[in-house]
């Protein structure tokens, strides 16, 4: 039987009069990848911020690993890695220096070279983080979630702006950290991403969890309504044919 590593219940956030989520409840298993998906403006960002104890909730009751977040924030800090914006790094600090400073900040004790070689950016050792291409930003950005070995990580659409070699190896990276026993909780609109990583998702919208489910029986619950596609979809798609033809290696300039 699965076990719950994370369980919200009624959660509401208000910015005002507007109530950008509306009393939202879901479970997240240990050891899965969990999906929030949505539209720009769904609320899955901001349920995201107040699981990671970035942003206050309105009402309603949230637990990690058994802590209560109005009781144990900071005992919450320590089991959890959150994405971080590249525009938060030290900019005068290469990226050996920074796994290095995150370190002391945790007062953890890390191998730096690999942590970067578990990431792909060995080579980029001695490089700051402004001379890297988007798709490395990211994986470092990943990698940072790393650093004090949390029980769960936070991604926060990892994979907006990136090509599509990127995207694809940002996907194993995500893969390999939950096959080392890590939660990961991932928010996309990308709907191809969350049907190869998610294990299970919830589709929200107007701030509302409208469906939560594994993707195949998402899709097996639509196809049961009758739905058909408009027209014949063919079994592989031009991103397909970019991989294909340019290579499933990553290259970034």
């Amino acid at each position: 039987m699965a076990t719950t590593i994370i369980s919200v219940k009624d959660l509401v956030k208000n910015y005002g009069n507007f109530q950008a989520v509306k009393g939202i409840s879901f479970d997240v298993n240990e050891g899965e990848i969990f999906g929030l998906l949505g539209p720009n403006g769904a609320g899955k960002s901001t349920t995201l911020e107040i699981m990671e104890t970035l942003r206050t909730k309105t009402s309603g009751s949230v637990t990690v690993d058994g802590l209560n977040l109005d009781k144990a924030p900071r005992e919450i800090k320590k089991i959890i890695g959150v994405q971080l914006q590249t525009s938060g790094y030290f900019p005068g600090l290469n990226l050996l220096q920074l796994i290095e400073l995150f370190c002391g900040l945790y007062n953890r004790k890390v191998d730096p070279m690999a942590l970067l070689e578990m990431v792909n950016l060995k080579d980029k050792a001695k490089a700051s983080v402004k001379e890297l291409s988007g798709g490395q930003k990211q994986r470092f950005s990943v990698a940072t979630t790393l650093i004090n070995q949390p029980r769960i990580i936070f991604l926060d659409e990892p994979t907006t702006g990136l090509d599509p070699q990127a995207r694809r190896s940002l996907w194993e990276l995500v893969k390999n950290i939950r096959a080392r026993g890590t939660t990961v909780i991932i928010t996309t609109h990308y709907m191809d991403e969350a049907e190869y990583l998610c294990d299970r998702v919830a589709i929200m919208d107007a701030g509302k969890i409208i469906a939560l489910d594994t993707p195949d029986k998402l899709i097996d619950n639509l196809l049961a309504t009758g739905f058909e596609r408009p027209r014949e979809m063919k079994l592989a798609n031009l991103e397909d044919v970019f991989i294909s033809l340019t290579g499933h290696s990553l290259r970034e300039e």
